[in-house]
């Protein structure tokens, strides 16, 4: 598996290959300092447009049904607490 940081480079590249800038992508430095094995990755935040272009990009691809029914299934499963 690669490191939290090849995944943020490799999610930045891509996003940036459809036009799509996420300024503060970036590892997570609280879970990085942590003992966890893989850090979690921090979005950050975007402005309007970019979260509209993000959108369009996520909409124009095509979704697999497995994917679409497993989606439906968790969202139906009760929240644990």
């Amino acid at each position: 598996m690669r490191s939290t940081e090849e995944i943020v480079k490799s999610l930045r590249d891509a996003l940036g290959g459809v036009g799509v800038v996420l300024p503060s992508l970036r590892v997570d430095p609280v879970t990085a300092a942590s003992d966890e094995p893989f850090a979690l990755v921090d979005l950050g935040r975007c402005n309007v447009r970019t979260a509209e272009q993000l959108t369009d990009v996520l909409r124009s691809l095509p979704v697999r049904e497995a994917l679409r029914a497993r989606v439906r299934q968790v969202n139906r499963e009760p929240k644990s607490r």
